[in-house]
């Protein structure tokens, strides 16, 4: 990555202590890197911009979203937590994130109707959605808003976060990123719970995808 703005990054955090994982770790994982778009919405989310026009998002502010985020979710019973991801490198942590904390998962194509319509054979009715990317996962947030089902949802610099409940900011498009990410939001919710033993017992290669 940039060495300019990594050093500039791990300068103004508090330290490492005062992130879930070292900031280097973050920057390893490519939570950082934005898009060379940017939304208003997503202006306070944005750390800086290189000379490539590419925004780099703020960890530490990235950090601060997953730990509230977990308390949030924690606030609900795990079966009426639903995680959804159209993106393909969403598929697996999103799934990981719903078996091990007991939540519904929905990834790759989302069938119309499955929050509205109680006719529909795979209706649910969740409590709260965790959107992997609003772009791709427009329709079930759409249907959320529809019920009034509050919606958490990893946002790029480059999303709208108009009725988003709570914005995760990171980028939602690289698989290392993505794994990551839930990752940790798995260990924050478990937490949530109490279920300390399960958190540290996490790892975040359970969250990567298997490349042959």
């Amino acid at each position: 990555m940039d060495a300019e703005v990594k050093e500039e990054m791990v300068d103004e955090l508090f330290g490492d202590d005062a992130l879930l994982i070292p900031a280097d770790s973050y920057l390893a994982a490519g939570v950082h890197i934005g898009t060379q778009y940017k939304t208003a919405d997503m202006m306070r989310y944005i750390y800086r911009v290189r000379a490539d026009g590419l925004y780099i998002l703020d960890i530490k502010k990235t950090d601060e979203r997953i730990r509230l985020s977990g308390k949030f979710l924690a606030r609900y019973n795990p079966e009426d937590i639903l995680v959804v991801s159209a993106r393909q490198y969403g598929h697996k942590p999103a799934t990981v994130f719903a078996e091990k904390i007991g939540a519904h998962a929905i990834t790759g194509r989302y069938i119309p109707g499955t929050l509205t319509n109680p006719s529909h054979r795979d209706y649910l009715e969740p409590e709260i959605v965790v959107a992997t990317d609003p772009m791709g996962d427009v329709q079930v947030i759409k249907e959320a808003i529809d019920v009034g089902i509050p919606v958490i949802a990893l946002c790029d610099t480059n999303n709208m976060i108009e009725n988003i409940e709570l914005v995760i900011p990171t980028n939602n498009k690289g698989r290392k990123a993505l794994a990551t990410i839930y990752w940790l939001l798995t260990r924050e919710t478990l937490r949530g719970y109490g279920r300390d033993k399960e958190a540290d017992a996490c790892t975040i290669e359970e969250f990567e995808l298997d490349f042959l």
